[in-house]
C-alpha cells in the first residue's frame, strides 16, 4: 500500500472517523483507523462496535492498492501538526506505515486490517431523504435533554419518529422533555420510531455541515445509517421502549407567563451563581406581572432579581433546576418565551409565543 494526499483531504475525514474511536478500548485494534487505498480513493473508517464512521478522501494520483490499521490519535495528531498545503506519502513497509511530508518523517504501529471489525450490511425497514437543515434542527433542539449513563438505558438516546409528513425528535432524561417536528415529505408507509445512542447522536450532529445538501437515513431493526456526501454513519439502535412522552406533556395549565427571552436568560445567569451547586435550585415567585428569581445556598447566601413579564393567572411560587430552565432558553427562537405553568407540584411547559415547532416540559423541585 502507497498513496501520496495533502494534508488538507486527509485531515478532514480524519478527523470526522477519529472522533468515534475509543481511546480505552479492550480490543487494541478498536484504537485504530483503518485506511483502504482503492485507485486514487482512499477509505478511512473508524468504529467502537457499536457506532462506525466511513469518510473517503480523493489522492493526488492512483496509489498502490492495499489496506492497514494505524492509531487514530496520533495519525491526527502528525496531521495536525504539519504545515498547511503539506503533500503527505504513506506507505507500508514491513507491517510498519511510514509518514513523510517535507523534511518529517514517521513510523507508526500497524494492525493488520484483518483484525478490524465491520459492521454487515444492514436491511432497510425505511429510507428516508432529508434536508440536512431539518435533521440538524431537531438534533439541535432536543439533544440536550438526553440523559447521561441512566440506568434505564432507552433514555440515554434520542427518540427518532418518522412518519409520512413529520420527522421528530424526543429526549428526556427523567426530569425534563424536550420534543421538535419539521415537516417533511417522507416515502414512509407507517410511523416509525427508533432510539439513536448518545453518543451517535452527537457525531451524527457533526456530520450536518451542509443545510442545502440532503441525508439519506436507512432504519433497520437494529441499526441506523446515514448516508452525507463522502461519509456513511452506521450505528447500532438503543434496545427499548422509548416513554409515551405524550402523556408526560401537561394540558390542564391555567397560568401563563410571557417573558423577553433574553433578559430572563441574564436573570437566571446571574442568580444561579449562588444557587446550591448540586442541586441548582431557584424559586420563581409570580404576582402581577412580576417574576421574582431567587436563589440560596448552604452557606447562607442569597441573590434575588425581579423583571417585569406579561403573567396571567393566580400568584404562585415555584422551584426548578435554573440548568434546565437556561437550557431551553439558550435553544428557543423568538425575541419571547412562552410558559404554561399548573401549580407549584406541576410541570411547566415552555415555548415560543406562536407555538413554533418546538415544546419544552421541565418538572419542578421542591426547594
Amino acid at each position: 500500500m502507497k498513496f501520496t494526499i495533502t494534508r488538507e483531504a486527509l485531515l478532514k475525514p480524519l478527523q470526522l472517523v477519529a472522533g468515534v474511536v475509543e481511546r480505552r478500548q479492550t480490543l487494541p485494534v478498536l484504537s485504530n483507523v483503518l485506511m483502504e487505498v482503492q485507485g486514487d480513493q482512499l477509505s478511512l473508517t473508524g468504529t467502537d462496535l457499536e457506532v462506525e464512521m466511513v469518510g473517503h478522501a480523493q489522492l493526488l494520483e492512483a496509489g498502490v492498492d492495499g489496506e492497514i490499521t494505524v492509531p487514530a490519535k496520533k495519525l491526527m495528531d502528525i496531521c495536525k501538526s504539519l504545515p498547511d498545503q503539506s503533500t503527505v506519502e504513506i506507505s507500508l513497509d514491513d507491517h510498519r506505515v511510514q509518514l513523510q511530508a517535507g523534511r518529517s518523517k514517521f513510523v507508526l504501529s500497524s494492525l493488520p486490517a484483518n483484525e478490524f471489525p465491520n459492521i454487515d450490511d444492514i436491511e432497510a425497514q425505511a429510507t428516508i431523504v432529508i434536508p440536512q437543515a431539518q435533521l440538524r434542527r431537531v438534533i439541535d433542539r432536543t439533544a440536550f435533554a438526553m440523559a447521561q449513563q441512566d440506568v434505564r438505558y432507552y433514555l440515554n438516546g434520542l427518540l427518532l419518529e418518522v412518519n409520512a409528513d413529520e420527522l421528530r425528535a424526543v429526549a428526556t432524561d427523567g426530569h425534563r422533555l424536550a420534543t421538535c417536528g419539521v415537516p417533511a415529505q417522507l416515502d414512509i408507509e407507517s410511523k416509525t420510531q427508533v432510539i439513536v445512542p448518545r453518543k451517535a447522536v452527537l457525531e451524527l450532529a457533526k456530520l450536518m455541515t451542509d443545510p442545502e445538501a440532503t441525508v439519506e437515513l436507512k432504519l433497520s431493526s437494529n441499526h441506523v445509517r446515514a448516508q452525507v456526501g463522502e461519509y456513511t454513519f452506521t450505528s447500532k439502535l438503543v434496545d427499548g421502549k422509548f416513554p409515551d412522552y405524550e402523556r408526560v406533556i401537561p394540558r390542564n395549565g391555567n397560568r401563563t407567563l410571557i417573558a423577553d427571552r433574553q433578559a430572563l436568560r441574564q436573570v437566571f445567569a446571574r442568580t444561579a451563581i449562588l444557587s446550591n451547586e448540586k442541586y441548582r435550585g431557584v424559586r420563581l415567585l409570580l404576582d402581577d406581572n412580576t417574576l421574582q428569581v431567587v436563589a440560596n445556598n448552604p452557606e447562607q447566601e442569597q441573590a434575588e432579581e425581579s423583571i417585569g413579564v406579561d403573567f396571567q393567572g393566580d400568584n404562585l411560587e415555584i422551584g426548578f433546576n435554573v440548568s434546565y430552565l437556561q437550557d431551553v432558553l439558550s435553544v428557543l427562537d423568538g425575541d419571547d418565551m412562552k410558559m404554561t405553568l399548573g401549580d407549584a407540584n406541576s410541570s411547566a411547559v415552555m415555548e415560543e409565543v406562536e407555538g413554533g415547532d418546538s415544546l419544552y416540559v421541565v418538572m419542578p423541585m421542591r426547594l
